[in-house]
């Protein structure tokens, strides 16, 4: 029997926000403050019919590296490991642990541990309990030198996705690697904005410290919210629609027969780049993080992507417009209403796209931070 559901219609209008030390200063502060903004953005998110069962909520940091050695995860130094946060199905996920593993020692690359995440499971709502996936961190280093341990990860992660399908846990079971960086660590679930702090105790560390924190609060219309969906996503987190989303995906999917990275080895295994059965948002992430993998700078992967709007009215650059008209013959625009906020774990910003339909707004404070979100106060 079908359902009349198709999750090709989905939309959403949600909330984003972001923190950052101008000067790369890592604290507790920032994490508390980002959550805050999170909290302050309930309105934004939507909820089950139990009011408790959140559309989605989280946070991407950057990897709190004495919080792990805490934990007694014994890691190399900043840089030299890479994290992976982890939804499992709880009656496969030794399935999953094989499978990354597995994969892991394929690509030359070692699960140094498996850390349980702790979880608050009494908060959920009786929706998201029912789905709750296993969580689990995973750290990971190199068996050699890696000089690019980071598109080692990018590729790990690839090949687990593939094996995953293969093997009939992939993302409709809900195996799925929130992210997976020598950088960032993403905290997320189908939670309310004011749950995310209580499910993960990690977050109320004192020592979880950060030079960034970027939040994200779903509003899902016309879609089911699952795991998997919430937001932030590996590099981005958005605010409002990819309407030219159908159109964006065939034209990827296309592209693949052209498109090789010989850094990457077998493409066979690295494509689809677009994962299958997520949302827009998460499409255009996936785009996103293949280009700046391949070598092309975050604010260029960007800018191609998600172009400005530009005519006689609203003038830009000789430079700039050879830039857009360039680009333009290489991948066509990613349109929305959309406000995206991004990190690579180094570099943190935010846009909108030409449609300028979903605005956000910036400061920089006199203690030295900026604080981008898709509304004031």
């Amino acid at each position: 029997m079908k359902s009349l559901y198709n999750r090709e219609y989905e939309h959403d209008a949600c909330g984003v926000g972001l923190i950052a030390d101008l000067k790369g200063g890592k604290s507790h502060k920032v994490v508390e403050d980002a959550i805050l903004i999170l909290e302050n953005m309930v309105h934004r998110g939507a909820e089950s019919a139990d009011n408790k069962t959140g559309d989605g909520a989280g946070v991407m940091t950057q990897i709190p590296h004495e919080f792990i050695l805490l934990q007694g995860i014994p890691v190399p130094e900043k840089g030299k490991y890479g994290v992976g946060m982890v939804f499992a199905p709880k009656d496969e996920k030794q399935k999953c642990i094989d499978i990354i593993n597995g994969e892991a020692e394929a690509l030359g690359l070692n699960i140094l541990a498996v850390r349980d995440v702790p979880v608050n499971s009494s908060i959920l709502g009786e929706t998201a309990r029912a789905v709750e996936p296993a969580i689990f961190q995973i750290f990971v280093t190199p068996k050699a030198a890696d000089a690019n341990l980071e598109l080692s990860l990018y590729v790990m992660r690839k090949h687990i996705e593939h094996k995953a399908e293969q093997s009939g846990v992939g993302i409709e079971r809900g195996f799925y690697i929130c992210s997976l960086s020598t950088r960032n660590v993403i905290y997320k679930g189908m939670l309310s904005s004011l749950q995310l702090r209580a499910y993960y105790p990690d977050l109320s560390s004192p020592y979880y410290t950060s030079g960034m924190a970027l939040v994200h609060s779903r509003f899902s219309t016309n879609t089911f919210p699952t795991w998997a969906l919430a937001q932030p996503f590996r590099m981005l987190g958005h605010n409002g629609e990819i309407n030219t989303i159908k159109g964006n995906r065939s034209w990827m999917e296309a592209r693949e027969g052209l498109l090789n990275c010989e850094k990457m080895g077998d493409m066979s295994k690295i494509y689809p780049i677009i994962q299958k059965g997520m949302s827009d948002s998460a499409s255009l992430d996936n785009a996103l993080e293949y280009f700046v993998m391949t070598g092309m700078s975050l604010p260029n992967a960007l800018a191609m992507l998600v172009p400005e709007s530009w005519n006689d009215k609203n003038p830009i650059s000789n430079e700039l417009k050879a830039f857009y008209e360039y680009h333009s013959i290489l991948m066509e625009p990613w349109d929305g209403p959309a406000a995206l906020l991004f990190s690579d774990g180094r570099y943190v910003g935010g846009m909108l796209d030409r449609n300028g339909l979903r605005p956000a707004r910036y400061m920089t404070t006199k203690d030295g931070r900026v604080i981008i979100a898709s509304e004031a106060g």
